[in-house]
Formats: structure tokens, C-alpha cells, sequence
């Protein structure tokens, strides 16, 4: 039996109790038994290493040291870890070695809530089977990037809201390995409603299944 723990949390203005439930109810479909906690404390249960996945949920958060420690030695051991957007890419700022985990950690998303388009570089990958390069809006996130992550799509910057940056290509979908687990991300999903938009939802849902031991 899979088995999906999600860590919801952190700062309110990404909506996590509701995205939470939105992930249980995308995990379930895919044949998880889902656990959902609101506190960094179930990182520190040794139980996550029998897990399948672990989804982390809390932007701005805080992590204490025997918990982070717990979690990287379960992803290192074979759980899976896969998440979205702040949730996972801006989750504990202060912790270096977490971020090594993800692949990356973001930094801006400048002009807040834009248009911007999503470019598909991988269409081979079975996550991004059938999608094609797609219009989105939300925030268009500017992150510092692992060189070792396995990137299925991009977003080009204009220089409209930083001159500084303009033409700069970002990975928006990657994966990764971390020891003996994988680890799936994608920038995409600010706030709940955009789960509605079909290919934000269909990367998340396949990359967490993707990711999960």
C-alpha cells in the first residue's frame, strides 16, 4: 500500500489547509493512503521512513535540527519527496541542506502576479507527456537552481519588472535524485484555484506519483 504524508503550514497568503486537501483528494485518486499533519514535528517521527512520499507544504516556515535531520535521512533512504511552488521551493530559508534536497530555493518572482508562458523542454518525460508549451498566470518564480536537477520545463523573464534579468531562462519543472529517493518539483500553484488550470495539475499529480518509492 502507497502511503503519502503531507506537512501543511507556514505562511496563509499560499492557502495550504486548502491545498492540502486538494493533494489529499489528487493522491487518493492515484491509489495513496493519505496522512496530513500541520506541524514540522511529524518530520521527526521515525515512522516517515516507511513511507512512500512526503509532501511538504509550509512556506516560511521553521525547522528544528532532529527533524530536518529525520527527513533527509528518509528521503536519502528511499522515501519520496515531491511538492509545488513556496510549499516546498521556499519552505525553510534558513536550511542549506533542505534546499540541497529540493534542488533549489526561491529568491523573487518579480511583478508578483503576471502572464508569463510555461516551456516545455522535456515532452519525452512521461510527466510531461501530451502537454505542450502553455500561457500561465501566477507568480513567475525566480529561484537559485541546482545544475544537477533534471529540468522538464522553463519560463523565460522579459526584463519588464527587472531589466537585470531579462532573457533569463529558469526551470520551472524539474527532478532530482537525493541518495536513494527521487524528488519532483514545480514552481506552478500559488494559491488553490489554480489546480484548476489542467496542466498545473496533471505535471503535480504525475511528478508526485513519479516521485513516490
Amino acid at each position: 500500500m502507497k502511503q503519502a504524508l503531507i506537512v501543511w503550514g507556514g505562511w496563509s497568503g499560499h492557502e495550504p489547509e486548502q491545498c492540502a486537501a486538494v493533494l489529499g483528494d489528487m493522491l487518493r485518486e492515484e491509489g495513496f493512503t493519505v496522512f496530513s499533519e500541520n506541524t514540522t514535528e511529524a518530520f521527526a517521527d521515525p515512522s516517515i521512513h516507511d513511507l512512500s512520499l512526503i509532501v511538504p507544504l509550509i512556506t516560511m516556515a521553521k525547522i528544528e535540527k532532529e527533524e530536518l535531520t529525520n527527513l533527509t535521512a528518509a528521503v536519502r533512504g528511499g522515501v519520496g519527496l515531491g511538492g509545488y511552488h513556496g510549499g516546498m521551493g521556499d519552505a525553510f530559508r534558513d536550511q542549506p541542506e533542505y534546499q540541497f534536497m529540493v534542488g533549489g530555493q526561491w529568491v523573487a518572482h518579480p511583478g508578483n502576479i503576471i502572464d508569463y508562458t510555461v516551456d516545455v523542454t522535456r515532452p519525452d518525460d512521461p510527466v510531461m507527456e501530451g502537454i505542450a508549451s502553455f500561457p500561465y498566470r501566477s507568480e513567475q518564480y525566480y529561484m537559485h537552481v541546482d545544475p544537477s536537477n533534471e529540468v522538464l520545463a522553463t519560463t523565460r523573464f522579459t526584463g519588464e519588472h527587472a531589466e537585470w534579468i531579462d532573457g533569463v531562462v529558469m526551470p520551472v519543472v524539474w527532478k532530482r535524485r537525493y541518495g536513494q529517493g527521487r524528488v519532483f518539483y514545480s514552481s506552478l500553484g500559488h494559491v488553490a484555484s489554480e489546480f484548476q488550470v489542467p496542466q498545473m495539475r496533471t505535471i503535480l499529480q504525475r511528478g508526485l506519483v513519479w516521485a513516490a518509492r
